[in-house]
């Protein structure tokens, strides 16, 4: 009934000027400071502009215009944002491991095997999205799921991206209990501090455990998302007799989990 579209765009048409409001107000404020921006901010930069592009209601162009090309222009929209949120979730977790050095300038090239790793797990998927959406663009017929070799290989990306997706969320949960451990052996120094030093580090510790928490839940919905997105697609196109429910609040939620 559409009911669900409404709800979609209604919430890109809120989100996207408030978004754009945040990130100009941020980088302004970061340019306040009598310091250059840190890798952690840079990378809260991009993620704030592959959000906004991604929430840009550029649907409502279709309502006066032909655009075929919708279909491929979303799914690449959405490929950048995941790149950009797994990148982040990243360097979140390593630049709060709290063990390095405060004078080295860290650097996108220190996290450059957990980065080329995501970048390959998304160029994958942008060549099988290419195999059909861009073929569709001259044939809107076209299916990659018509012939058997173009279903093993759909099937093929389809389940190295789960498994990929599942790998990525275990290092994750791996990266953010090194995080946690690194936090206990800091707290063990408090005692020796006086109590308004004390207090300060508490309570950045507890920000922490509450951002490396939020992290971890965002984490776990995104990647369930992704994998139910998988499955209900594989439900209607090669496999008919697999039954999954769930309902569309699911998504919603967790695309305000993101914002």
């Amino acid at each position: 009934n559409g009911g669900f579209t409404k709800v979609w765009l209604s919430l890109k048409t809120v989100f996207f000027p408030c978004i754009v409001a945040i990130l100009v107000w941020f980088w302004r404020r970061i340019h306040m400071l009598q310091r250059k921006p840190v890798l952690l901010e840079k990378m809260l930069l991009s993620l704030g502009i592959a959000l906004c592009l991604l929430n840009m209601p550029i649907e409502y162009l279709t309502l006066h215009f032909d655009l075929p090309f919708m279909l491929l222009l979303g799914d690449i929209r959405q490929g950048v944002f995941y790149a950009m949120l797994f990148s982040f979730w990243l360097v979140f977790a390593g630049e709060h491991m709290l063990i390095q050095d405060t004078s080295a300038q860290s650097s996108l090239k220190q996290y450059w095997r957990h980065l080329s790793a995501v970048a390959m797990g998304c160029v994958s998927l942008f060549i099988f999205d290419m195999c059909e959406r861009g073929v569709q663009l001259r044939n809107p017929f076209y299916s990659i799921w018509v012939t058997d070799i173009g279903t093993n290989l759909a099937l093929t990306f389809i389940i190295l991206a789960g498994i990929s997706t599942g790998v990525y969320f275990l290092f994750l949960c791996y990266m953010i209990w090194q995080v946690f451990i690194n936090i206990s052996h800091k707290r063990q120094s408090l005692p020796t501090m006086c109590s308004v030093r004390r207090l300060h580090y508490e309570g950045i510790i507890y920000r922490f455990q509450f951002l490396m928490l939020a992290t971890l839940l965002c984490a776990a919905l995104t990647v369930i998302g992704f994998i139910l997105g998988q499955v209900a697609e594989g439900q209607w196109k090669w496999d008919e007799n697999i039954e999954i429910e769930y309902t569309s609040a699911f998504f919603t939620g967790v695309y305000g989990m993101w914002n």
